[in-house]
């Protein structure tokens, strides 16, 4: 007896299933959307006519053994290039003269660089430095599932709206205070001419006399209005300069952030191959800590800022949303930061009377003490350790070359030569 074999598709008729029962209007619908589905995916996915892939730049792939040592191979099987051959002798004369004329002239070119575009290299200084502050924000978002292009999109945007909604809401405060400032100076300057101090000094100094004059001459000399006509220029210069930078700052941290692991791979591709592992775990023990140092960084600058203006508005100290402002921007310079805006403030405060001025001190310093020894390890405690002598060092060397970004980069910049110190020189030392 013969087994009864099912038809295979290709033998089954059109319009049956599998069972063959005839196909209802429904399977054929069903059919006919999907191939139009699938053709519809197929053109997508192929390239515009004409169009052609932008050429990449890539690193060679690595070599699993020394090419030197291997046979040599047919030009169809071998590199494209060809194998490279013996390097010359190190003691070679030739070698030395060359070696050593071209070191000095790639030194003397690297400072004509240098000191001709400091403004371009501080610009990227900080663009990299914000890239490293923002990098554990997009690698969280990467463990949840997130893309890094998205991720670094969402944490730059992020950052712009914040920075751009702080700025809204503060600078029509700012405004303000400033005008009234303003408007009130001509009170407290005839208040000052018309005390009893002035009053004596005029009398045994003639100072109104001498300011009188000192004012004709300063109005009548034509380099003196030249130059406050040259300052006006030099000031809107400088506005359009800082506006410029901000956005040469912001899209060189974007496209850093972006592209973060790549260059990281580039540079682990420059050292030999048997120190790559170590060399990696360094590069990635700085860059953790530098980026954990800049978010602690921020969060204690905000605490700072709104302790500090919670204080000023309860004890009525004049412009105290501008004195915030002043006293977030001097917290993020560790150290002195703090101390700085303490002065800032109090010297404000005394307008208000001394008793306001002491009060507010107290609770500063207070709150300095509750942060130096409760708030600022908690957030720090993934970040930077540095002695605190070695700070203050880092940080009055990196104001006196960079200004306050020199101040600000300078314990991660000193962390991580420690760091390289104790794993290179003094384990090297250690072993001989």
């Amino acid at each position: 007896m013969k087994e009864r074999k099912d038809p295979t598709p290709a033998e089954q008729e059109p319009g049956t299933g599998p069972d063959g029962l005839a196909n209802g209007p429904a399977q054929d619908g069903k059919d006919h959307g999907e191939g139009l589905m699938a053709s519809f995916v197929r053109r997508l996915r192929q390239p515009i006519p004409g169009a052609q892939p932008r050429l990449r730049f890539e690193m060679p792939p690595e070599l699993e053994h020394d090419a030197a040592t291997e046979p040599a191979q047919d030009d169809t099987d071998g590199p494209r290039f060809g194998s490279p051959g013996p390097r010359m002798s190190a003691q070679h004369p030739l070698y030395l003269g060359f070696m050593g004329t071209a070191g000095v002239g790639v030194a003397l070119m690297l400072y004509y660089i240098g000191t001709n575009t400091a403004q371009l290299l501080l610009w990227i200084v900080t663009a990299l430095f914000i890239a490293l502050g923002l990098d554990p924000v997009v690698r969280g978002l990467e463990e949840r599932k997130v893309p890094r292009p998205a991720g670094v999109v969402i944490a730059v945007g992020v950052l712009v709206a914040g920075v751009a909604a702080f700025f809204a809401t503060l600078i029509p405060t700012i405004v303000e205070q400033v005008s009234q400032i303003v408007r009130q100076a001509p009170d407290w300057i005839r208040s000052f001419v018309d005390s009893d101090f002035f009053r004596s000094l005029d009398s045994q100094f003639g100072v109104r006399d001498k300011i009188s004059q000192e004012l004709d001459k300063f109005v009548k000399n034509p380099d003196a209005m030249g130059g406050i006509f040259g300052g006006v220029v030099g000031f809107g210069s400088t506005v359009a300069n800082g506006v410029f930078g901000t956005l040469i700052v912001l899209v060189l941290s974007l496209y850093f952030l972006g592209a973060l692991p790549a260059m990281k791979r580039w540079g682990y591709r420059l050292a030999p191959r048997s120190r790559r592992p170590r060399v990696e775990a360094l590069s990635e023990e700085i860059t953790r800590s530098v980026g954990n140092y800049v978010i602690g960084q921020v969060c204690v600058a905000l605490l700072n800022a709104l302790f500090a203006f919670i204080v000023m508005s309860i004890l009525g100290i004049p412009f105290s949303v501008l004195l915030a402002f002043v006293v977030a921007l001097l917290a993020f310079i560790p150290l002195v930061g703090g101390l700085i805006a303490a002065v800032v403030v109090i010297l404000v405060a005394l307008t208000a009377g001394w008793q306001t001025a002491v009060i507010y001190a107290i609770c500063y310093f207070a709150y300095l003490q509750f942060e130096a020894y409760f708030i600022s390890p908690r957030i720090m405690q993934k970040a930077v350790a540095v002695p605190g002598a070695v700070a203050v060092i880092s940080v009055i060397a990196g104001g006196s070359l960079l200004g306050v970004l020199g101040a600000l980069i300078a314990i991660p910049t000193a962390a991580a030569i420690m760091l390289l110190l104790k794993e290179v020189f003094i384990a090297r030392q250690d072993r001989h």
